[in-house]
């Protein structure tokens, strides 16, 4: 598929370009004596995918594992039409980051479907959890919104869309765990202020409306400690009946 992609695409000149300037500063950061030898082992190959996504690892870590800042997340091993969407609609400004926007605008969506796949074939190993300072009781909270979730207020468990081991289910509803808590915080919050969108009818937007502020931190919090226990993988398609309608699984 790469092969039909004209090279002659300014939007792609300007992504391979920010690519290089990235896989070049990796290699600085990388060349200190406590990694000069990693970045030895695994140089960047030119005319690969590895290389020509650079800009994103330069973010979100080698090979998609997430950012070492706590924010940037692991796109590693997420499913394949999930990762295609997210790009889309960062592209399109549905989902909004100015900088995924500035890097992705006016690539075509082969050359989207082709970095998706190419991050969700990537299989690492997910870092320890960080325990959040928070209380027994605010984690107690995160764990019965995620695996019971609140009937009286009409919100569906996570676990009821993202699967019972919250790993996600294919083809494209993601994995919740292994994911820092200012992420997932941010991006609850980014659905209930508008700034994250998906097909209609938006049904993260609806339960995320629904949360107050504290439901949010609970969440975060108690999906951020979460181990992730080996095999970690998406569930079948069609495994689950989802508690609601989802414009985006409906595009499927």
């Amino acid at each position: 598929m790469l092969a039909l992609i004209s090279f002659r695409s300014v939007s792609l000149q300007r992504f391979w370009a920010i690519s290089a300037l990235a896989a070049a500063a990796a290699v600085v950061f990388l060349a200190t004596p406590a990694r000069a030898q990693e970045a030895a082992d695994a140089p960047l190959r030119p005319d690969t995918m590895a290389a020509r996504v650079a800009a994103c690892t330069a973010c979100h870590g080698a090979q998609g594992r997430a950012g070492t800042d706590g924010y940037y997340p692991r796109l590693a091993g997420k499913p394949q039409e999930y990762l295609y969407h997210q790009l889309l609609n960062f592209r399109d400004d549905r989902r909004q980051y100015r900088p995924m926007t500035h890097l992705l605008s006016g690539l075509p969506d082969d050359y989207l479907r082709e970095m998706a796949a190419y991050f969700s074939e990537q299989h690492v190993p997910y870092p320890p959890p960080v325990r959040p300072d928070v209380s027994a009781a605010t984690l107690e909270a995160g764990r019965k919104l995620a695996l019971d979730g609140d009937a009286a207020r009409g919100l569906p468990a996570c676990a009821s869309c993202h699967g019972a081991t919250l790993g996600g289910v294919l083809p494209a509803i993601p994995g919740l765990l292994g994911l820092p808590r200012d992420y997932i915080g941010s991006q609850i919050g980014g659905w209930k202020n508008g700034l994250r969108r998906a097909a209609e009818p938006d049904c993260m937007a609806d339960i995320s409306n629904k949360l107050t502020p504290a439901d949010i931190g609970a969440l975060a919090a108690w999906l951020s400690a979460r181990p992730v226990v080996e095999p970690y993988a998406p569930e079948p398609a069609g495994s689950l009946r989802l508690p609601a309608e989802c414009g985006s699984q409906a595009q499927r």
